[in-house]
């Protein structure tokens, strides 16, 4: 098979464009496109385990662990131990995080409409809803 035929070479490389227009905006804010996606689900879940997160972004608990750390040094989340379980942790944005919150979902939106702008409004819709299907997401979930 060509490579320029192959869906993992396509993916990988419209992945990539789009990490690297998402990384320069977000650095701003000192976030990583990962890092954006644990302050989101933390941003609409107020609070949650290392791996309820790592469910959520279909991640290995490593990287979630990893990325919770650099998180926690600039001060934009903080891990508590659960009053209910006292084994288990519970994640929450700081207020310092809280406080990127608005600016950074403005960015994203921006930064989304920028990446599909070279497509019309129902081709932007069938994209989203093409790669829902193949990535066996719906509309709802992260």
């Amino acid at each position: 098979m060509e490579l320029r035929n192959c869906i993992n070479y396509l993916l990988t490389v419209a992945q990539h464009e789009v990490f690297v227009v998402f990384s320069e905006r977000l650095a701003e804010f000192g976030v990583t496109p990962g890092q954006y996606g644990i302050l989101n689900c933390l941003w609409s879940q107020g609070s949650a385990t290392p791996k309820e997160i790592a469910q959520t972004l279909r991640l290995e608990n490593s990287t979630v662990s990893g990325m919770l750390d650099k998180l926690q040094k600039r001060g934009l989340v903080n891990r508590l131990l659960d009053p209910n379980d006292r084994r288990s942790i519970r994640v929450e944005a700081t207020e310092a995080g809280n406080a990127i919150r608005e600016d950074v979902l403005r960015t994203v939106d921006e930064l989304n409409q920028t990446v599909l702008a070279p497509f019309t409004a129902q081709q932007r819709q069938q994209l989203l809803e093409l790669l829902r299907r193949l990535s066996g997401t719906s509309e709802g979930e992260a």
